[in-house]
């Protein structure tokens, strides 16, 4: 497959697999040039590359097997470690995301229907299956808060959301400059879609009011509660996918979503 990609570039050129899920990402090589390939990226790449929240747009081709390759600037860099989710320019980032109208006007062209709270537990619910579960009653009793909760979440506000702010999708470049990537799971939601699995799983709580004022926006009692409840409802449906794929994390998974229950009891 990666043939298709390589008479597209020209004589000279070399790929590399640039690792991800889907595999269909590659660094081009040519000399002491570089440049970042994604086979069917996300539409709405220019705007985030116009931006500058994403690296360079440098071209897209559509190949003969009818996929659309688009190049990108290869950017030098580092992946951000879980530590460094705390920075001021990851929250400054993420509430100029969250604050476009541009990219919300864009994705809303594509037909994307808003994520709302009913439609995730509604998939707690239809893939929820004691027998392929280590801990079913966990999961019960966490689709119960969701449940009872759920009148509390809805929100008429929606933005774009990345939806999944995992620390390896966020690269400093050597001038500092800092890049969010891979869009292909970006949805239109709450903002607390994105705010709860990124500020539970990576920002201390007693750090949360000066991360929000980076942020731009106040983390109020309606947000805080509306993130709790996102991000219990995504750990439920990591743990569905942890363990339909046997993934070394399910473990993990389930002490993730037991500590956010006890928080739930505490408050």
């Amino acid at each position: 497959m990666e043939l298709d990609i390589l008479d597209a570039l020209g004589e000279g050129w070399t790929l590399t697999p640039a690792g991800g899920i889907t595999g269909e990402a590659y660094i081009a090589s040519t000399g002491q040039s570089k440049l970042f390939l994604k086979r069917n990226s996300s539409p709405f790449l220019a705007i985030l590359s116009a931006d500058g929240i994403v690296p360079k747009l440098l071209w897209t081709k559509r190949i003969y097997s009818g996929d659309v390759i688009s190049a990108q600037q290869f950017i030098e860099g580092q992946e951000l470690e879980p530590e460094m989710m705390e920075r001021p320019e990851v929250a400054r980032l993420l509430g100029k995301i969250h604050d476009s109208k541009e990219l919300l006007f864009m994705l809303q062209q594509l037909d994307q229907r808003p994520i709302e709270p009913d439609e995730l537990l509604r998939q707690c619910r239809l893939y929820f299956q004691p027998a392929e579960l280590a801990q079913p009653e966990l999961i019960e009793q966490a689709i119960d808060y969701l449940s009872e909760r759920l009148p509390y979440v809805r929100t008429d506000e929606q933005v774009v959301c990345h939806s999944d702010l995992n620390h390896n999708n966020w690269l400093v470049g050597t001038d500092g400059h800092l890049y969010l990537n891979d869009w292909d799971d970006a949805i239109i939601a709450d903002r607390a879609y994105d705010l709860g699995m990124m500020l539970y799983s990576y920002v201390d709580e007693e750090c949360w009011p000066e991360w929000f004022a980076h942020y731009g926006h106040p983390l109020t009692k309606d947000l805080k509660q509306r993130m709790y409840w996102y991000v219990v409802a995504q750990a439920v449906l990591s743990i569905y996918w942890y363990e339909d794929t046997m993934h070394p994390d399910a473990t993990e998974s389930y002490l993730f979503l037991a500590q956010l229950l006890e928080m739930e009891q505490e408050d």
